[in-house]
């Protein structure tokens, strides 16, 4: 049983793989030859990262409206579909029209694969276990944004900026396959849907104890994370005047670091708990950033391996909580909440960021505002309830106590 889940949990890593690594990363990679190769402006480029972003907005409140007419084997399995098509789309798209389209069922596939599949990957195993397979997920995302980056350096050398659709040919390949596999493998008791709600699920989100400062955390990770991502490679080469290949080799080392942020979290859950595990993620970004803002070359690629490993963390030991602590009603719509919340703060970094960096002439500012905002996670982390206080003060009674990873047959089909 325990080798059958364990490969079931590597087809519910590399769905999230396909859907967030290819489906949510590979554009930023691709986007400098595609621009080159279709002509396109920088505002049509930003407009094709916008539908990204936007449907991933899109598919998260069609998850929690979706959570109370279909299981979430269901959900993710069509989230994956979905995501697959919008990397078919794009590999064969003549032009910005279309590659909006191909980003905009990419977006929408992943959040309808990202937010059910913690439940899914940690259904089979015992409590003490259910934190690996969840960080698992993230090694899986993590592992196809590496793959993606040397892929498409590979096709560059090869056809120059006209080969970028062979990119999203070879990751359409790999996600059939990971598509039928998933779908062939993956199995998932659920006894009950989740009751019609408010929209976006912000009912459901209210009833899960401690909601307030965790909706805070997701909220502020996804407004923090974005400025380092999105401007570190420009305050190295602008600001610091690295090479853009040293810079490359940074993001590079943020993407393995992010391989075992997952795992080492789960295991700092059950020994630490979560409380001190997510002040100490906040505060370490907060340190590691100030680190890399001289561009010292070597601090700054270590601080780029940790980096990487807090950017897989928090999102998971946030997810962990989620699965631990809400019902088998509330998880989806719930998370689909906070998610929301999260991707509201993800759609608007980048902007405020490019503002403060035109207005300062330097992107000093940018990454310290990071940094601040990382000292706010500190403060959610510690206002969460005490374990103590989970199964009693804060928990609303509910008419059905089950917990949320109720027992499973997810495992591998019996042949």
């Amino acid at each position: 049983m325990a080798a059958r889940s364990w490969i079931a949990v590597a087809f519910a890593a590399a769905s999230a793989g396909v859907a967030q690594g290819f489906g949510r990363f590979t554009l930023g990679v691709v986007l400098p030859a595609m621009r080159s190769d279709l002509g396109l402006s920088n505002t049509v480029a930003g407009s094709i990262a916008t539908a990204n972003v936007a449907a991933y907005l899109v598919g998260t409140l069609a998850v929690a409206i979706a959570a109370s007419r279909l299981r979430l084997l269901t959900i993710m399995k069509v989230g994956l579909l979905i995501a697959v098509a919008g990397q078919l789309v794009s590999a064969v798209a003549p032009n910005a029209a279309v590659l909006m389209f191909g980003m905009f069922c990419s977006g929408f596939g992943g959040a309808w694969v990202w937010i059910p599949t913690p439940v899914v990957a940690s259904a089979a195993f015992p409590p003490e276990k259910r934190g690996t397979a969840i960080g698992l997920l993230s090694s899986g995302m993590a592992l196809s944004i590496v793959f993606t980056s040397q892929l498409a350096a590979w096709v560059r050398r090869l056809w120059g900026d006209e080969g970028w659709r062979n990119v999203y040919v070879v990751q359409t390949i790999i996600g059939l396959v990971v598509a039928a596999g998933t779908i062939a493998v993956i199995r998932h008791a659920q006894e009950q849907l989740s009751p019609k709600g408010s929209v976006g699920g912000f009912d459901a989100l209210r009833r899960v104890p401690g909601w307030k400062p965790v909706t805070a955390m997701y909220t502020t990770f996804g407004f923090m994370y974005l400025l380092v991502l999105a401007f570190m490679s420009s305050r190295l080469e602008g600001d610091n005047g690295w090479s853009a290949s040293n810079a490359s080799l940074a993001f590079t080392l943020i993407g393995l670091g992010m391989v075992f942020g997952g795992p080492i979290v789960a295991k700092s859950v059950a020994t630490f708990g979560t409380r001190a595990t997510l002040a100490c993620a906040f505060g370490l970004w907060s340190v590691l950033v100030v680190t890399i803002l001289p561009g010292w070359v070597l601090p700054t690629l270590a601080s780029s391996v940790v980096i990487g490993m807090i950017f897989a963390s928090i999102p998971v030991t946030l997810t962990m909580y989620f699965v631990e602590n809400a019902s088998v009603e509330d998880y989806g719509p719930g998370f689909s909440a906070a998610t929301l919340a999260f991707g509201v703060a993800q759609m608007v970094s980048p902007q405020i960021g490019g503002v403060l960096a035109d207005w300062t002439s330097t992107f000093l500012w940018v990454l310290l505002l990071s940094a601040a905002c990382a000292l706010l996670g500190i403060i959610g982390a510690l206002r969460l309830p005490k374990p103590r206080t989970l199964s009693s003060e804060h928990t609303p009674p509910r008419s059905d106590p089950r917990p949320l990873v109720a027992p499973s047959v997810f495992s591998v089909e019996p042949h």
